[in-house]
């Protein structure tokens, strides 16, 4: 077996959350929403590109995902004004353990999961 690339990873939002996701996932990250093929539409959730990838919002219920460290990193241009929109959208941001040639932090989305902004340096 060979993997080529990853093409798309799925989280969990509540039943019937979709909108509060949409809210915070296209309207505070900016990630576009895609449509998603007709044979999954009535599953509720829905999906977003990041870049060259896919990132799945299913839908399930009974998750405790506040405590989960799990969690999908996405790479950015300029964290410092990622910060400030976080921020200004009511979003409390955590320092992460320093990793060489990279500067990042973390936050949780409206539902618990945990997310991860970077930006390589240099």
């Amino acid at each position: 077996m060979t993997v080529l690339d990853l093409h798309h990873v799925q989280i969990t939002i509540p039943v019937g959350a979709e909108a509060t996701a949409r809210a915070f996932y296209v309207g505070v990250l900016g990630l576009a929403e895609i449509s998603k093929p007709d044979s999954l539409a009535g599953r509720g959730g829905l999906w977003l590109r990041a870049g060259a990838r896919e990132v799945h919002l299913g839908v399930q219920d009974g998750v405790d995902r506040s405590g989960s460290r799990a969690h999908t990193a996405f790479e950015v241009h300029d964290l410092q004004s990622a910060r400030t929109a976080l921020a200004a959208s009511g979003v409390a941001v955590e320092e992460s353990v320093p990793i060489p040639g990279l500067t990042r932090f973390e936050f949780r989305d409206p539902f618990g999961n945990r997310l991860e902004l970077l930006q390589r340096l240099g």
